[in-house]
């Protein structure tokens, strides 16, 4: 699997969004606004660092840290996180069963709250979604403003 493969898969996820940040690209169960999770990170540079990194869950870690290129995620192996030295570590299907089974293990994550919104139609989402991140927003510029 390449990573635009990798990419559109997630993103055929249901409720995946993609964002990015800390120079990587993100893929939440979620929007972050309504306290989505991340369920992948994905290095855009294959040249620098892990291309993909992903929570394994307490049960499967220490077993996919036996297959070979598979390592413990830099700052996230406490959460159970693995990464994954090269793209080629498994096969298209498996990747896709990694990949499904670390969004499941995100969305059971998810508070009540989170998944109740998840739950309204697509509309209703973008109507909240708008308005938390106005609140963020706001209270952004209120921090700031009390700051200088």
């Amino acid at each position: 699997m390449n990573a635009e493969r990798a990419r559109e898969f997630l993103l055929s996820l249901p409720h995946v969004v993609e964002t990015q940040q800390w120079g990587g690209i993100l893929f939440w169960v979620g929007d972050q606004a309504i306290g989505g999770r991340t369920c992948a990170m994905m290095n855009p540079d294959p040249g620098t660092g892990m291309p993909i990194t992903w929570p394994a869950g307490q049960e499967r870690f220490n077993e996919l840290l036996e297959l070979d290129g598979i390592v413990p995620a830099p700052y996230m192996a406490r959460n159970f996180w693995v990464s994954a030295e090269r793209l080629d570590a498994f096969r298209d299907r498996e990747w896709q069963e990694q990949l499904t089974a670390a969004h499941q293990l995100t969305y059971a994550k998810l508070a009540p709250k989170t998944r109740s919104i998840l739950a309204m139609t697509k509309a209703e989402q973008k109507k909240v979604i708008a308005e938390r991140r106005k609140l963020i927003a706001a209270k952004a510029a209120a921090k700031k403003q009390t700051k200088t």
